[in-house]
């Protein structure tokens, strides 16, 4: 495609002559067949068109379809169900079951995991005349079909492989099913066959009636499809405006689009998952290529150097934030511009790949692209093949199909080509309503905090009044049926049972004090919770590319009021734990201190430093292998008293952020940093210092070795589980002045709370100002005391619900770990 012709052909001989596929690992099925499976029916095709060509390949035999074909083979024994449809893991040299095999116990695979096969199966039948690939796949698509819910005909995210009974009932165009739809109409195209568009037809009918709601794309469940299963939408269904150009529907796909461009304005890439009100919910962002997947079908449909505009937006936001020495690295998140050490094979395969056509002209082509059909990973496959070797009958017949009278099917043919040639103005008319749709989506109003404290009848005593070590109060609690009790953690919990009231007059009075205790630590928690912060290391090698997500401090300089952030070099302090007078001041002057967690406040640490001269200050965890990764985010607090004297930025790093810096010291001695609200760009003068050193091969090495080494391969953030708790009871965040105030869980457990909507406020996000600089906090919490934990049930929404639904997140998230979904 990028018209490295010789280039492509020393990559097949490295291929045939190094890749082993009869090996001792498990796979997910799944991505095996999108990426290897698909790869080499890829590059086979794009093989023989060189070799007809007469001027490269000319030595190749098929060695790229034999090596798929044997693969294919090895895919097989996980379609041994009696559904047909696939386990989700496959050992590559014992299959499934076998003693050996570690693999064959699972009972669930995801819609897309089993509907996402027919093309490369159909493919490689089409290919070697090997009907039997194409059978399985085809058998897996019909048992999906036959078990779509009928009256809503959707089908859920995950499938009980042996029963085909619905796992997970919620349902949308995202994570789980993105796929399954998009070969449907693929197959149609590839493989000529009526019934897959029909299917297609009618499940693009219920899409586009229930799930389609413009410009968000929001999960319902199946059976109640009116009723949405979540509020929030992830980012793999940026795919689907792409998919609704190829079907000739336009509108909703330019809808859908410019609305995920406003998210890619706001947060310079998208996240992995944000809300209906555009914030985030998921901060990282493996370097999806989804979104410039549909930018680029949607400049085919219409012409519009608009899209070429989007285009250039994604370019360069991949080279100012993405960009590391050894490559692009994945977004670990979009609020910081911290790394994950990551780099998906779907960036290579797909992002360069429509980027690249993107700006393409004709000329640029050796060959015509419209010969081709994309798969989901964006491997090409030649559109002949709908009338090669067609050695099985079409047993899929769709049943129960009805004719859909919808204007959705007036452009029902799939077309790449210009739809709108004559009316440049056309998608502009579209997009034109929604380019504030993020900026004003944020609600303004008072909180219901505020509602609640400010008026209604008055308990005899105050939530905001309330001391645990006062025993007056605590008689008071007691009389209304509240009890206190002491957790092992140095918190509180408040427990209310209204049959041991006094009185049903006092049960409501504890009712009331419940009440305003739950408000006042939900706006507690809303206004002292910071978002995170970056430590960024500007010097060589790294000029910049290596941002490390770091807590932020309760005190001291407000990073995100100084835009520019403070730079300076790094010094460790004497003694290192900064709890005493720094006996080397003359080392630390007028740079930033690194120090240890412990064995004082943090508040004191800042002062011992700033007296030293210090310009700012980073805490490093002594907890062995703590990582942000797996930790929520920690706040410093302060230590009770005016913290007004303390001026200079203070940040706190994990262990394994902290080793990161500490190793860059020990490698090149003066390592600058940048401590700022989030990751700036790199300057003009660190660019032009970064091609001098990159044409030095050792020190090239050592930055890509020490930038390699910023963040593990790292799942992605999940959200907290009921009883998952980060206050912690060290000196360094306790603070004796809220000990008895702040840090008090509640719970009700004899009657519900009415007239609170803040179920979720352990693990929630707070509500951050709606500004076009919003990076505040969606995922994590934070680390001090000074938070409130909050158990309680809610009238609306029962825990029990809420936990439903955290499973039912992180389950989702688990599988896009697993499956790339």
């Amino acid at each position: 495609v990028l018209n490295k012709t010789k280039e492509f052909e020393e990559a097949v001989k490295k291929v045939i002559k190094d890749v082993n596929l009869d090996n001792d690992i498990v796979v997910s099925v799944f991505e095996t067949n999108i990426r290897v499976l698909g790869g080499l029916l890829g590059g086979h095709s794009v093989a023989i068109m060189l070799k007809e060509k007469g001027e490269y390949m000319q030595w190749y035999n098929g060695e790229l379809l034999h090596m798929a074909k044997e693969l294919g083979y090895k895919l097989l024994p996980a379609f041994n169900t009696t559904s047909g449809l696939p386990y989700p893991r496959v050992n590559l040299k014992f299959g499934v079951r076998h003693p050996e095999a570690r693999t064959g116990t699972e009972t669930d695979t995801c819609t897309a995991c089993a509907g996402t096969l027919i093309l490369e199966f159909a493919a490689l039948s089409r290919f070697t005349g090997t009907s039997v690939f194409e059978e399985y796949a085809r058998k897996a698509l019909d048992f999906i079909w036959e078990k779509r819910q009928r009256s809503s005909n959707l089908v859920g995210v995950t499938i009980n492989i042996h029963t085909g009974d619905w796992v997970r009932k919620d349902s949308g165009v995202g994570a789980g099913i993105d796929s399954y739809y998009e070969y449907l109409l693929k197959a149609y195209v590839l493989l000529g066959d009526d019934s897959f568009l029909e299917r297609f037809n009618t499940h693009y009918d219920a899409i586009m009636r229930y799930i389609s709601q413009p410009p968000l794309l929001l999960d319902v469940h199946i059976h109640k499809p009116m009723l949405n299963a979540r509020t929030w939408m992830d980012s793999l269904l940026a795919f689907f405006p792409g998919l609704q150009v190829l079907k000739g529907d336009i509108r909703p796909a330019i809808e859908t689009h410019e609305m995920l461009y406003q998210v890619i304005k706001k947060h310079n890439f998208l996240p992995e998952a944000f809300t209906t009100d555009f914030r985030v919910h998921w901060a990282q962002h493996p370097l999806r290529p989804e979104f410039a997947e549909s930018t680029y079908f949607l400049y085919k449909a219409t012409g519009d150097p608009y899209y070429l505009e989007v285009g250039k937006t994604l370019i360069e936001n991949l080279n100012k934030y993405a960009r590391v020495p050894c490559g692009f690295a994945a977004m670990k998140d979009v609020r910081t511009g911290s790394h994950e050490d990551r780099m998906d094979s779907f960036f290579l395969a797909e992002m360069f790949k429509y980027l690249y056509l993107l700006f393409a002209d004709k000329d640029d082509m050796i060959f015509d692209i419209e010969d081709y059909i994309f798969t989901t990973e964006a491997h090409l496959l030649p559109l002949w093949l709908s009338t090669t070797n067609q050695t099985i009958s079409k047993k899929n017949t769709t049943t129960e199909y009805t004719e859909l009278d919808d204007s959705n099917f007036d452009w029902t043919c799939p077309n790449t080509q210009i739809l709108f040639p004559n009316d440049p103005m056309f998608a502009q008319s579209i997009r034109e309503p929604l380019k504030n749709v993020v900026d004003k989506s944020c609600p303004r109003g008072i909180s219901r905090a505020e509602e609640s404290l400010g008026s209604g009848p008055k308990p005899p005593l105050r939530a905001r009044d309330f001391m645990a070590s006062n025993p007056e109060h605590l008689e008071i609690l007691k009389k209304m049926g509240v009890s206190l009790i002491h957790l092992k953690d140095g918190r509180v919990q408040l427990v209310q049972h209204a049959v041991q009231a006094a009185s049903s007059l006092d049960a409501e009075d504890g009712l009331r004090f419940m009440q305003e205790m739950i408000e006042l630590s939900s706006q507690q928690q809303k206004e002292q919770q910071l978002p995170p912060r970056a430590v960024q290391i500007v010097s060589h090698p790294f000029f910049g590319r290596v941002v490390l997500t770091a807590g932020p401090a309760q005190f001291g300089m407000d990073l995100s009021k100084h835009k520019a952030g403070t730079r300076g070099f790094v010094a460790t302090i004497k003694p290192y734990n900064g709890c005493s007078e720094i006996t080397n001041p003359e080392a630390v002057k007028e740079k930033i201190a690194l120090m240890q967690r412990g064995q004082c406040m943090f508040a004191e640490k800042a002062r011992n430093i700033q007296k030293a001269g210090a310009i700012g200050g980073i805490v490093i965890d002594d907890n062995e292998g703590s990582s942000s990764d797996t930790a929520p985010l920690f706040q410093m607090a302060g230590d009770g008293k005016n913290t007004d004297d303390i001026t200079i930025p203070m940040l706190f790093l994990f262990n394994k952020e902290g080793n990161i810096l500490l190793d860059a010291i020990r490698e090149y001695e003066a390592v600058e940093v940048l401590l700022s609200d989030k990751a700036k760009d790199r300057d003009l003068e660190m660019e032009n210092m970064d091609q001098k050193f990159s044409e030095n091969d050792s020190h090239k090495q050592n930055s890509e070795e020490a930038t390699s080494a910023s963040q593990d391969v790292g799942a992605v953030s999940e959200e907290p589980e009921e009883g998952e708790n980060s206050d912690v009871t060290d000196p360094d965040s306790l603070s004796p002045a809220h000990a008895d105030s702040d840090s008090i869980s509640i719970s009700n457990q004899d009657s519900y709370v009415p007239g609170t909507d803040e179920a979720s406020a352990e693990s929630s996000a707070p509500e951050p100002a709606c500004t076009q600089g919003d990076h505040q906090p969606q995922e994590q919490e934070t680390e001090t005391e000074s938070n409130s934990k909050v158990n309680w049930d809610n009238k609306g929404q029962p825990m029990e619900s809420i936990l439903a639904d955290w499973n039912e997140d992180i389950e989702a998230f688990e599988m896009m770990e697993k499956d790339e979904l």
